[in-house]
């Protein structure tokens, strides 16, 4: 779904700002693509070392790419496009790993697709094949840095603690009611797109 909206939107930009876009930071948001099967592969074998330092390698990825963006001009709809679907096929793959292969860990299955499912909504309400840039809501906003914390807690923490001496089921605690906030906020977050959405339809 996502390749093939990013390829409709490369076809209707001119060459010369799909040239401009090729860049430092571009090359740092696919890094952090190529990310994605080691993670889940490493969640998959119960790896939380290396599924961790992946972890860090990912978010050390996205918060440089836009620094790196700004500083070197190659900021554009099609950068940020590509960083926001990253960053949610990241999430999404990292969260459905733990549900599936770590399944003690309660990370809820449904949140993966919702996220998916939000940053669909989210790409087509901003037009983004229109060329428009990503309009993000500030829960979306919010949403968007907890899921990396709740990936981020999830791997880290099975790492750190039974190293300090703390159960999983503690981790599995904190993941849960986490990971449940998650799902809320996200469903209140796509229902209030929609309904600014029907909103501004319906205007004169």
């Amino acid at each position: 779904m996502f390749a093939v909206a990013f390829q409709v939107y490369l076809l209707r930009r001119p060459p010369a700002d799909v040239k401009a876009t090729i860049g430092w930071a571009n090359a740092l948001t696919a890094l952090r693509l190529l990310l994605i099967a080691p993670v889940v592969w490493c969640i998959h074998i119960a790896d939380f070392n290396g599924a961790a330092a992946i972890f860090v390698l990912a978010v050390v990825t996205d918060l440089a790419d836009g620094p790196v963006a700004r500083a070197r001009n190659e900021v554009s709809a099609l950068g940020g496009l590509f960083d926001h679907s990253v960053d949610a096929l990241f999430v999404a793959a990292g969260l459905f790993a733990l549900a599936l292969f770590s399944p003690a860990l309660e990370v809820p299955w449904i949140l993966p697709v919702l996220v998916l499912l939000s940053f669909t909504q989210y790409a087509l309400d901003s037009k983004v094949l229109a060329g428009r840039a990503l309009r993000a809501s500030q829960l979306g906003r919010y949403n968007g840095i907890g899921y990396f914390v709740l990936l981020g807690t999830a791997v880290i923490g099975a790492v750190v603690f039974p190293a300090v001496g703390l159960g999983l089921e503690l981790l599995a605690v904190l993941l849960t009611i986490f990971g449940w906030l998650l799902v809320v906020t996200t469903l209140l977050s796509m229902l209030d797109r929609l309904l600014a959405y029907r909103k501004v339809r319906d205007l004169p």
